[in-house]
């Protein structure tokens, strides 16, 4: 779809874009409507909102921001990407009213002993971003929610020391925090070149099902997506290995700076 049959931004009195807010907030992407699970979405890494805010949805992202499946396909068509910048404007200018209309949402029958995934693009923006997603964690006991984070830092203040019963998440490799997991004490999930480099390194798939992914056998291995372009980047290695030679390489340059 043209950006030209798109409706222009309108602007409040403070400069700011007057954002559409959804009826629902909530949707069910096609991977996901196969579990059940529905899923709310900001922009991945970053964005520049019509009022000319710039703003970062993934801090912590590496080398994973080379190989987003979420900046790629549908995730760019414009009215899926104006939708997604809505969603964002909404959790910055008006974070109390977003709470509200979440809690109300996920009071229907449809999402009781149900899933709902929080990100399938973009990650925990900041600390009272995340503060209000715990809030709607322990209002609503009756719903389960997962994730997938490079936020680890936040998550380590934040959730580690009173996680919500009915909250479960799993680090993904790819982040500039990769450096503070251990495998063997965090849940980790790794992005792989195919199933049969997982199995080698005796990691656990799931490709089956994202629930797979914290409901599953650890550590997990994710298949990448076959964007020919991420694939080269990628380059064979899974983002555990990639990440850690962008480290590697820019240590040295510090050192030798």
């Amino acid at each position: 779809m043209s950006t030209a049959l798109l409706p222009a931004p309108r602007f409040r009195m403070d400069g700011r874009w007057r954002a559409r807010r959804p009826e629902r907030l909530l949707t069910q992407n096609s991977e996901l409507r196969e579990d059940g699970v529905w899923n709310w979405t900001l922009p991945a890494l970053a964005t520049r909102l019509p009022d000319g805010r710039g703003v970062l949805t993934c801090p912590s992202a590496g080398v994973c921001a080379l190989a987003c499946y979420a900046r790629n396909g549908t995730f760019n068509i414009p009215t899926t990407r104006r939708r997604h910048q809505e969603n964002l404007a909404y959790v910055l200018d008006d974070l109390p009213g977003w709470t509200r209309q979440m809690a109300a949402e996920l009071a229907h029958p449809r999402h009781r002993g149900g899933w709902v995934r929080i990100h399938d693009s973009g990650d925990f923006l900041s600390a009272r971003y995340l503060a209000a997603w715990l809030r709607l964690m322990h209002f609503r006991p009756e719903v389960r929610f997962y994730c997938y984070t490079k936020e680890v830092s936040l998550f380590r203040q934040y959730v580690e020391p009173a996680p919500p019963r009915n909250f479960r998440w799993v680090f993904s490799y790819g982040g500039k925090e990769d450096h503070l997991l251990d495998p063997a004490v965090d849940r980790v999930a790794d992005v792989y070149p195919d199933e049969a480099a997982i199995r080698a390194d005796g990691w656990h798939s799931q490709d089956a099902s994202d629930l797979l992914a914290v409901l599953g056998p650890a550590p997990v291995g994710i298949p990448a997506n076959n964007i020919p372009a991420f694939r080269k980047r990628q380059a064979g290695r899974t983002f555990r290995q990639w990440q850690a030679e962008e480290d590697a390489r820019r240590a040295a340059r510090r050192r030798t700076a």
